[in-house]
């Protein structure tokens, strides 16, 4: 697989919808990840991320505008151990607590499928990443209608050991802007991953359409120590 520029595939797509990226930083010292959140109406752009333990968390920017919280306030990252999960849905607690009982990620997965959110059915995207003993891995998954036929749901699994330095992984939950929205398809895009956790986080964010861009978040986590570094950016309100 090609590698392409993540700032143009973000630039080039007015609406990826959520997007996951894992990968490792170009001088090898780092496993990276990144997950941001976009939004067409109202109750999707009412959101921010905020600190939630070692994780975060979506919340209502303004709790009087929020209509709907079933699909918009959930944990998209949390870490259990040496293991950070990222996901764009409430599957997170699912990963958390099933692998707590020794399920795999793919198994815990196996109890969940796309979101009930007719007539998009938003696929659920999900990565974990592993890092501990001076090592490094990482999963990505996605669970999709069959071309927008709820009776199937289509769950592919993507691994990845040693991580090549620089190099990354992009899933997101659409092609692009459309009525119905349009599934992602394919495997996760391989992606450079370039730059320290302040330059990476603003060509993500700065990329991102200028409209419907309502949250990312980004951690930079030492492969060798385990300690991390945290970027959070809201449209409402301001970067920490």
């Amino acid at each position: 697989m090609k590698q392409v520029s993540l700032e143009k595939e973000l630039s080039g797509n007015a609406y990826p919808g959520r997007g996951i990226v894992i990968g490792k930083s170009s001088d090898g010292k780092y496993a990276v990840t990144a997950y941001f959140i976009m939004g067409r109406s109202e109750n999707s752009r009412n959101r921010i991320f905020v600190e939630d333990g070692e994780g975060i968390r979506t919340q209502a920017f303004d709790p009087a505008k929020l209509t709907d919280p079933s699909l918009v306030i959930y944990a998209p990252v949390r870490v259990m151990g040496n293991k950070t999960i990222v996901t764009n849905g409430d599957q997170t607690d699912t990963i958390f607590e099933l692998m707590d009982r020794q399920q795999t990620f793919e198994q815990s997965l196996r109890t969940r499928e796309f979101e009930p959110d007719a007539p998009n059915y938003t696929p659920r995207i999900s990565g974990i990443m592993h890092i501990g003993d001076g090592q490094y891995n990482y999963a990505m998954s996605i669970l999709k209608s069959s071309n927008g036929n709820p009776e199937s749901c289509n769950r592919f699994t993507f691994a990845y050991e040693s991580p090549v330095a620089g190099e990354g992984h992009f899933i997101h939950t659409y092609m692009g802007d459309g009525n119905p929205l349009p599934s992602f398809e394919g495997e996760p895009t391989l992606v450079g991953i370039e730059g320290d956790i302040d330059s990476f986080t603003k060509r993500i964010w700065d990329n991102l359409n200028e409209d419907n861009k309502v949250s990312l978040f980004v951690r930079y986590i030492d492969i060798e120590t385990g300690a991390y570094e945290t970027r959070i950016v809201n449209k409402n309100g301001s970067e920490k």
